[in-house]
């Protein structure tokens, strides 16, 4: 059993959760050889073409891989297991934090179309997340995470996008349902954040929603407000001993990066390097 290699429990909640043989064409090879060669080659970021022969020929992890990326196996296997999770109320809804991180994008990733992607052709995005930002090309992760350090949404975009207008976003990413009828859980009571979103539209959304936003002020937006004097109404209210929990997106964060093939972008296309992003939140869960 290699170092990266899915554990016997973690195949056990796994197993259940992948798709069937396809209706058209061979059957599938057996799914625990090709998602532990899947799981070498994103935790080493090494090429496609140096998985080793034990998990079989890397031609068909890719193929796996890139064929469960357009169809969205991958985020539907993840969402199962939140769901499994919230059912056994091993889910810490308080404890939510939000942030994101830049991932630099490598020349391999360089080359994808530069204008949108025709809308209704099948697989197709309509981006491919790589901008210029800081002197070369990235993308960012935005990533949403509960209070146990694992990743309830995450969303990518490029590098140079602003943190705040993803916010209401990756709030609308989570979607868990509940076992039996009723409707899914998708509002949490509070969020942590840092500075950069602590614009006065960006707690009002949350305010909206009902979301208690745990954020320190701003230093413009203190001055502007003393700059007003009694016009400029009271400071927002800030809880630094709940703002301690922010740590939780920062550690979820690093873990996620230690999947060498996030924490650089190697993938050309954006639907694959999305399903890096969902493969790491995967493991992750398990």
């Amino acid at each position: 059993m290699g170092r990266t290699d899915l554990t016997p429990e973690q195949w056990a909640k796994l197993e259940p959760e992948w798709p069937g043989n396809p209706r058209h064409g061979h059957a599938y090879k057996p799914h625990l050889p090709v998602i532990n060669g899947i799981l070498w080659r994103l935790k080493t970021g090494a090429p496609w073409r140096d998985i080793p022969e034990r998990y079989g020929p890397w031609e068909t992890c890719w193929d796996r891989f890139t064929r469960w990326s357009r169809d969205g196996t991958w985020k539907r296997v993840l969402v199962a297991l939140q769901v499994k999770e919230d059912a056994q109320g091993k889910i810490d809804w308080d404890g939510a934090s939000l942030d994101s991180t830049s991932c630099k994008a490598h020349r391999a990733a360089v080359g994808a179309r530069k204008q949108p992607a025709k809308l209704g052709k099948k697989g197709a995005l309509n981006d491919e997340w790589l901008g210029i930002s800081r002197g070369g090309r990235n993308s960012k992760i935005h990533v949403l995470t509960e209070g146990k350090r694992r990743p309830l949404a995450v969303l990518v975009s490029e590098g140079q996008a602003s943190d705040p207008t993803y916010l209401l976003p990756l709030l609308d990413e989570v979607c868990i349902r509940r076992p039996g009828p009723g409707r899914p859980r998708k509002r949490l009571p509070m969020v942590r954040v840092d500075r950069a979103y602590g614009a006065r539209k960006y707690r009002q959304q949350l305010r909206s929603r009902k979301i208690v936003c745990v954020c320190p002020e701003r230093k413009d937006a203190k001055k502007a407000r003393l700059k007003k004097g009694s016009r400029g109404g009271r400071p927002p209210k800030f809880d630094a001993e709940a703002d301690k929990g922010r740590q939780v997106v920062e550690c979820n964060i690093n873990r996620l990066k230690d999947f060498r093939a996030l924490a650089t972008r190697y993938e050309k296309r954006g639907h694959q390097f999305l399903a890096v992003v969902h493969v790491a939140c995967i493991v992750l869960w398990l």
